[in-house]
C-alpha cells in the first residue's frame, strides 16, 4: 500500500471513530452538547491569595535568579502554590490553591508574566480549575489578566481577572492579592 493510500485509510478510520463518539464514550469525561455550549453563564468569583515567602513553609519560591546588573530582576522565575481564601486573612475559609509559574518579564518596570491555575476545592466549584495567563504590572492596582480556559464546571471558560494588592495588611513575607474574576462558561 502506498504512503498516500495509508494516510487516507488512517484518516478515514480516525474520522469514523470521532464521528461515532468512541473517544468520549470510553472516558469519564462528559462533553457538553451543542445546546449546552450555546447557553453560557456569567460567573463572578471573589477571593484572596497569599504569597508566603518565609524560610519555613514558603508558598512561593524563586527557581531562577538573574545577575545583579539586570534591571528589575528581569528573567527571575518563581513557582507558587498559594492558598486562596474567602477573606483577606489567611485564617479565613480556604477555597483552593493558586498554583503556577511567574517570571519577571520587563526591563522597563516591575511586571510579571503569569501562568496560574486556580484550583477550587470547596463548594459548587470544587474539583474545577481556571487558567489565568497574562502580564501583571504588580506596582499598579486594578491589574487585568486573561482567563483562558478551565476544567470541570469551567470547561470552555473565558474571561478576565482584576487583581489588587492588599498593601494595608501585606508584608514582605506575606503578600496578599485580592481577585475579582468574571468568566463566561457553559
Amino acid at each position: 500500500m502506498s504512503l498516500s493510500h495509508t494516510f487516507i485509510f488512517l484518516f478515514s478510520i480516525i474520522t469514523l471513530i470521532i464521528s461515532n463518539g468512541v473517544f468520549s464514550q470510553q472516558s469519564n469525561i462528559i462533553l457538553p452538547s451543542e445546546q449546552q455550549r450555546n447557553t453560557e453563564k456569567l460567573t463572578h468569583i471573589h477571593f484572596y491569595y497569599h504569597d508566603i515567602r518565609t524560610k519555613k513553609n514558603p508558598t512561593m519560591i524563586q527557581i531562577i535568579d538573574t545577575p545583579k546588573n539586570v534591571a528589575n530582576g528581569f528573567g527571575s522565575v518563581f513557582m507558587m502554590d498559594d492558598a486562596m481564601t474567602e477573606g483577606p486573612e489567611l485564617s479565613s475559609k480556604h477555597i483552593g490553591r493558586a498554583q503556577g509559574l511567574i517570571g519577571l518579564s520587563s526591563l522597563h518596570d516591575i511586571a510579571e508574566c503569569m501562568l496560574i491555575n486556580l484550583v477550587f476545592d470547596e463548594g459548587s466549584y470544587g474539583g474545577s480549575t481556571l487558567s489565568m495567563l497574562g502580564r501583571n504590572p504588580i506596582s499598579k492596582q486594578n491589574r487585568e489578566t486573561s482567563i483562558v480556559g478551565g476544567t470541570g464546571v469551567f470547561r470552555f471558560a473565558r474571561g478576565f481577572a482584576i487583581a489588587n494588592s492588599v498593601n494595608s495588611i501585606s508584608t514582605p513575607q506575606h503578600y496578599i492579592v485580592e481577585y475579582n474574576i468574571t468568566v463566561s462558561h457553559p
